[in-house]
């Protein structure tokens, strides 16, 4: 089957054949209107390259070093919550695809598997949490990931209220899951994912919960009548980072913002990146993408790294984004897919896939590493434009 998947996007026409059609809609969907998902991918296609041409780019490199490691890649895995509800195991699977390519995958605050289980395997992992609205529980949190031997910290911080997923009502998806007839039905039709993720989990771990919003077990993903269970996160503010800041001692990521200013104060408080992110587009519609923002972004962070994700589908996106000032990208929902449909085969065939076409990308643009690229090589095609880029 994986010969058959040439492009990311191929696995996202598997996975919509593969999965449930609430748990496709929740993986695949956007806020409201979808606007910011399409300028996402508006972004980069605003934007042409300029090559240089016979240049011996055989000795050309893919490895990027970001955070005191060197990764084979300038990409990593997105966080990307539930994932085990597409995939058998869903944050291990990424987390071992994610290892044996020698990249970084963030594990979602929002998943189903335990982070200790997930960091004794993967001890390289990343942990990303969304932080409880009250002290105690983000203290008590912030000492578990610390206690399960993470290294690096990644704070959600464009969560203040739930989004208007409109997409999830209509597919009939919501967290927990209500059992009904419309969810067993969906199941039913969807044998492979029944008998290859669902009885099979119940059968070896029995019901998932959601295992790492704070310190202690919370809700079980299927459930008539409980609440999930985060509490009010709207107080939160620029003293909350500060506090975590004095509290966590390992590499700490903020990831969320949008606005240069907000990119600078993390500067400021001690943070040592940033990913420019508007959630996927599942979080404020009309957002824009982060590309347009991460030049502006860049020139405030002073050294802390700048990594971004939202809309990456192909290397050549990769290749944009480090022109622009990018570290490091992060990709999700297609390796949600690729872990959905063939596992972690499907990961490590979405790494090759990606990783290929940078390193070809590379080669045609005359460049052997990737400090190499800069502004110089991109034509404003439409309205994003950085310091230097050719009109």
């Amino acid at each position: 089957m994986l010969s058959k998947i040439l492009s990311l996007d191929d696995f996202e026409v598997a996975a919509r054949r593969y999965l449930p059609r609430p748990i496709f809609a929740y993986v695949s969907g956007g806020v409201e209107d979808n606007v910011t998902m399409r300028d996402n991918r508006a972004a980069f296609n605003e934007l042409g390259f300029v090559p240089r041409s016979l240049v011996n780019v055989s000795g050309r490199s893919t490895a990027r070093k970001l955070l005191g490691h060197e990764y084979a890649q300038p990409f990593g895995i997105a966080p990307m919550g539930i994932s085990a509800l597409s995939a058998y195991r869903g944050d291990l699977v990424l987390a071992r695809g994610a290892r044996a390519a020698n990249i970084p995958m963030i594990m979602s605050g929002s998943s189903l598997i335990r982070l200790e289980d997930v960091c004794g395997e993967c001890p390289g992992s990343w942990f990303q949490a969304y932080l409880p609205g009250l002290e105690d529980k983000m203290d008590a949190l912030i000492d578990r990931v610390g206690r399960a031997g993470f290294k690096t910290l990644v704070i959600t911080v464009d969560t203040p209220v739930y989004a208007n997923r409109e997409n999830n009502i209509r597919a009939g998806f919501s967290t927990p899951l209500r059992p009904g007839l419309r969810l067993a039905w969906d199941g039913i039709v969807r044998p492979r994912w029944l008998a290859g993720n669902l009885f099979r989990t119940l059968l070896g771990h029995g019901m998932p919960h959601f295992e790492n919003s704070f310190a202690t077990r919370g809700a079980p993903i299927i459930a008539r009548d409980v609440d999930r269970d985060f509490t009010g996160k709207d107080h939160l503010n620029w003293k909350t980072l500060e506090r975590i800041r004095g509290r966590w001692k390992e590499r700490l990521v903020v990831k969320g913002l949008m606005h240069p200013e907000d990119v600078r104060i993390a500067r400021e408080l001690g943070a040592e990146g940033v990913i420019i992110s508007n959630h996927g587009g599942r979080q404020l519609d009309s957002t824009v993408s982060p590309l347009r923002v991460l030049s502006a972004s860049v020139a405030l962070a002073g050294d802390m790294a700048v990594m971004m994700d939202s809309g990456i589908r192909r290397g050549t996106d990769v290749l944009k984004a480090i022109a622009l000032g990018a570290h490091f990208v992060f990709v999700g929902r297609p390796f949600n897919y690729a872990a959905a449909v063939a596992g972690e085969a499907g990961v490590r065939h979405a790494v090759e896939i990606l990783g290929g076409e940078v390193s070809r990308g590379m080669a045609q643009l005359g460049a052997n590493s990737l400090d190499e690229l800069n502004p110089g090589m991109l034509m404003r095609i439409g309205g994003v434009r950085a310091p230097g880029m050719p009109l």
